[in-house]
């Protein structure tokens, strides 16, 4: 979405064994290329720097770890569609829907990153 001037990863506390196949199947669909894509701890980033932290379960929001210079912490609150009970239809949508929420706050947060990043207070 930033045309890459953003450099994002994501990780998680718990990760699955696998990317759930309605995550990937969601995520293909929005054209983001899932083949390589696979499940990491974010122990696997302890110790780099980053501009902001976004967490987006209420779970992970208590043990995020500290990173260097004091990220910016943003929280997102979601319900994980995987938790979703019902037929495939229904939580493809709950998928789809979340898909669409990430998108919507993620766009917004392009806008501000750009704008802090063009600030002349952080320069």
């Amino acid at each position: 979405m930033s045309h890459g001037s953003v450099e994002a990863f994501s990780a998680g506390s718990r990760p699955a064994s696998h990317i759930h196949p309605l995550a990937r199947r969601c995520m293909e669909e929005r054209g983001i290329d899932m083949s390589h894509a696979v499940p990491k701890h974010f122990e696997m980033f302890m110790g780099k720097p980053f501009d902001a932290i976004v967490t987006v379960c209420d779970r992970v929001l208590e043990s995020c770890p500290t990173f260097p210079g004091d990220p910016e912490r943003i929280h997102w609150s979601f319900l994980d569609p995987a938790t979703v009970q019902g037929t495939e239809a229904e939580q493809l949508r709950a998928f789809e829907q979340t898909s669409l929420q990430l998108a919507t706050r993620l766009r917004l947060l392009l806008i501000l990153l750009a704008r802090k990043k063009n600030s002349p207070h952080e320069q």
